[in-house]
Formats: C-alpha cells, sequence, structure tokens
C-alpha cells in the first residue's frame, strides 16, 4: 500500500487551467472516488497521478517518493482504463501476463501472480481464450487482473465500468468492493456515475471544473452537502429544492411550504433542499399538493407532487395507487432538511 499526497497541483492543457492549486492525500488502503460530470477533471487528475499528462505546477507523492517527473513505470501503479485495451492476438493469460514478461519477471513468478489474480476475478476457466471469446464483463476483468498481477501500490481506475450494460456494471462493482477489502490496496477511482461512487468509496471527492467542491464518507457528503452543486448532482431523483426566505426566527418561508428550522445565521433569501426519502405522503400530512407524475420502480415508486409552481419528487416505499390529480397530503421530516445561501450557494450551518 502507498499513500498518495497532491500538493498546489497545476495542470494545463492547450493553455486553458484545467486544474489549479489542488491539495488531495489519499490514505494508504484507502478507496477514493473522484466524482463529477463530464469535463470537470477528474480524468486529467488520475492521469497526472498515473505519469500520462504533465502537471505545470505542484507535485505528486507517491509512497513517500516525490514522483511529479517520474515515468509512468517508475511510480509503483496499475492501471484500468474505461476501453479494455487487451492485445487481440494474445490468450487472457497472455494479456495478463504480457507487462511482467517485458519486464523480465521470472516465470514462476509470473505464473504465480497471474494464478492469483486469475481466481480473484473468476477467470481461471478463461486463460486459455482471446479477448473475442469473452463478453464485456470478461474482458474488463481481464483488464482488472493486468493491473493486479503488477502488486502496486496504487490502483487507478479510469470510468473502467462505463462500457458495460447495467447488470454487468453491478456485478463487477461488487467485485471491485470485495477486491479492495481482500487487497486492502490504495485505489483511485473515477467515475460520474454517483451509484459507484456511493457503494465503493471510502471517501468521495466531488469536483466541479477542476475544483473540488466536497471531500467527504459517502453519508456524509449525501446527507450534508457542502453546496447547492453537490447537493443536486448527488441522489436520485435528485434533492428538491425550494426558493424562499429565512426570517428572523429561524424559520423557512415560501409561497409553498413554511417549516420551522432552527438554523442559525441572518435572515435572509436561501433555497431549502429536501431529498424525496423525507417526504412521507400520508393522510396525515401538514402540506398538500395534486399528483403530476407517478414513476413505478418495481420495489418502490417515485411520486411527483404539484405544490403551486413547485414540483417535489417523494420516495413511496409502497404500492398505494396514485391517479394523476389526485390531491394528496405530505409530511417533511425537518430534521433532514438543507438550507443554502442562495447567493453564495453554500450550507448554511445548523445549531
Amino acid at each position: 500500500m502507498s499513500k498518495v499526497s497532491l500538493h498546489k497541483l497545476c495542470i494545463t492543457l492547450g493553455g486553458n487551467a484545467i486544474i489549479k492549486d489542488l491539495d488531495l492525500a489519499v490514505e494508504e488502503g484507502e478507496f477514493l472516488v473522484l466524482l463529477g460530470p463530464s469535463g470537470c477533471g477528474k480524468s486529467t487528475l488520475l492521469h497526472s497521478i498515473a505519469g500520462l499528462i504533465e502537471v505545470s505546477g505542484g507535485t505528486v507523492e507517491i509512497g513517500g517518493a516525490d514522483m511529479t517527473h517520474a515515468d509512468p513505470s517508475e511510480r509503483g501503479i496499475g492501471m484500468v482504463f474505461q476501453s479494455y485495451a487487451l492485445y487481440p492476438t494474445m490468450t487472457v493469460e497472455k494479456n495478463m501476463s504480457f507487462g511482467l514478461r517485458i519486464a523480465g519477471t521470472p516465470k514462476a513468478e509470473i505464473a504465480r501472480r497471474v494464478a492469483r489474480a486469475a481466481e480473484m476475478l473468476h477467470l481461471e476457466a478463461l486463460l486459455a481464450r482471446k479477448p473475442a471469446q469473452l463478453s464485456g464483463g470478461q474482458r474488463q476483468r481481464v483488464a482488472i487482473g493486468r493491473a493486479l498481477v503488477r502488486e502496486a501500490g496504487v490502483f487507478l481506475f479510469d470510468e473502467p465500468l462505463s462500457n458495460l450494460d447495467a447488470k454487468l456494471r453491478a456485478e463487477l462493482r461488487r467485485e471491485l468492493k470485495l477486491l479492495h477489502q481482500n487487497l486492502r490496496s490504495t485505489m483511485i477511482y473515477v467515475t460520474h456515475d454517483q451509484v459507484e461512487a456511493m457503494t465503493l468509496a471510502t471517501r468521495i471527492v466531488v469536483m466541479r471544473a477542476g475544483v473540488v467542491q466536497q471531500i467527504g464518507a459517502p453519508h456524509e457528503v449525501y446527507e450534508r452537502p457542502a453546496n447547492l452543486f453537490v447537493a443536486g448532482f448527488l441522489g436520485a431523483p435528485s434533492m428538491n429544492f425550494i426558493e424562499g426566505e429565512l426570517d428572523a426566527q429561524g424559520r423557512f418561508v415560501s409561497p409553498s411550504l413554511m417549516l420551522g428550522t432552527a438554523l442559525s445565521g441572518a435572515a435572509g433569501t436561501v433555497v431549502m433542499g429536501i431529498r424525496p426519502e423525507h417526504i412521507a405522503v400520508g393522510a396525515d400530512g401538514a402540506f398538500e399538493g395534486k399528483v403530476a407524475l407517478v414513476e413505478p420502480m418495481g420495489n418502490h415508486q417515485i411520486v411527483w407532487i404539484a405544490v403551486g409552481e413547485r414540483k417535489l419528487s417523494a420516495i413511496v416505499n409502497d404500492h398505494r395507487v396514485f391517479n394523476l390529480e389526485d390531491t394528496v397530503r405530505f409530511a417533511v421530516d425537518t430534521s433532514r432538511v438543507s438550507l443554502f445561501d442562495k447567493a453564495s450557494e453554500q450550507r448554511l450551518a445548523a445549531t
């Protein structure tokens, strides 16, 4: 295992500053996920750690050594890309062992490492096959195995599951989590998929336009988002937002809702955020609206409720029948509300 530390990292591509003065510490054995929309700089950051992109300022330390200008082969990393990048004429075993053979690793050691990786990834029966004979999920397992045989201190994953269908993504996601539990290696994983981030990460780094928005454990980032961007990016459906005023008594007031929030800070214009699972649809609810849309999801349903000019999404964990234009009552769990300053978009601290 190795710790990865980035200090005042700057990356400029084509004259454009992609990342500026970024500091980040990845602890030994951690599974850190870089999460954000396309173009936010997360893959660029990962590639700079791998040595595939030159940095224009700052330092990259891996295992306590300055690797800012070291070649990728000297950094002690294993990397898995979005594309499998397998050699079509080589067997699975040859693909996995290629880097070791080029490096002159003894045959017995190569055999040991390939056998270990194949066992962990359930590839033993596929070692003699070529990539064309494999499914997409099997090919990605081979690509992961090729990185594992390096027995590196740090493993880097650049959206490795994005080319797979939903079922395969779920299967490989579980295998990656089990893999990390078994290896206890340091892993840095790039994705725009919040489900991958929430299920895999020890900590999540949410990025936007090359800037870190929040770092924290999955539950912390989800339950207490630092700003409106983080709040809206995580969650499916995303958090409901309602603009209103925070009065002198700490109550949130809008044309749609009025809630007692017990928030500190000066009165002013704020945005209230409430997640769909924290809106309870039932006859004893304090608020009222009309059903605008129902999305059956199998084990639950998402009910969209029109309240004035707003539509709020609520998760209903039963099979009640809702008809369009039905009037329904609902309650809001005020203990789970987030309030954000409208001007700065930053979270307001609770008392």
